[in-house]
């Protein structure tokens, strides 16, 4: 029963990692990793992702902002729907699974997103299992592709533990966002084979 306990809190703080953004295996890109680092003060969890992907702004902004068809590329993510829209601001819905087995947990959020076109978008949960969830990405074009930067700052509704929390959280922050520059250059490269 404690060890459940204890399984489940470790789910809840990868989720709300997860769930921040779209947030398995990579492609290979510029054969550079994509670095994650995970911190644990107190209750709140810091993250931040940094990784290349050769490819525009333009491009990679069209994949991460398509919350619409995000369960077609990121594992676990069940369901992922944009409740409304302004230029300048998406709310999104979204349902999915963490963990394996007897230890799954489903995660429900509803977050805002503020977005400044190629440049930075910055996200809010609303609504969700978490005390706090807020992240910044930032893109930034540069001769061979765009570098985006990505920081979360998270409170989870239950305990964590530093180290093997830790441990956990970089492991799938970096798949989830492996399967995102997967998809940015899926896309185009059938872009490319359509000209």
């Amino acid at each position: 029963m404690l060890k459940n306990r204890f399984i489940r809190r470790f789910l809840v703080l990868a989720a709300a990692t997860l769930f921040s953004l779209f947030a398995v295996p990579t492609l290979a890109d510029s054969g550079e990793a994509i670095a994650v680092d995970v911190r644990i003060h107190d209750e709140e969890v810091f993250v931040d992702v940094n990784f290349h992907v050769r490819a525009t702004p333009q491009e990679a902004w069209a994949v991460m902002t398509d919350y619409d068809h995000a369960t077609g590329f990121i594992s676990k993510l069940e369901k992922s729907v944009i409740l409304s829209r302004t230029d300048e601001l998406l709310v999104v819905s979204q349902k999915g699974k963490m963990g394996y087995g007897p230890f799954s947990l489903t995660i429900e959020t509803v977050t805002e997103v503020r977005l400044i076109p190629y440049e930075k978008m910055q996200a809010r949960m609303v609504s969700g299992n978490m005390k706090k969830n807020e992240s910044t990405t930032r893109l930034v074009a540069d001769a061979s592709g765009t570098r985006i930067a990505y920081h979360l700052e998270s409170i989870p509704d239950a305990w964590v533990p530093p180290i093997i929390g830790r441990v956990l959280v970089e492991f799938e922050t970096r798949a989830r966002f492996g399967q995102l520059r997967d998809e940015i250059l899926r896309r185009k490269t059938l872009a490319e084979a359509r000209r």
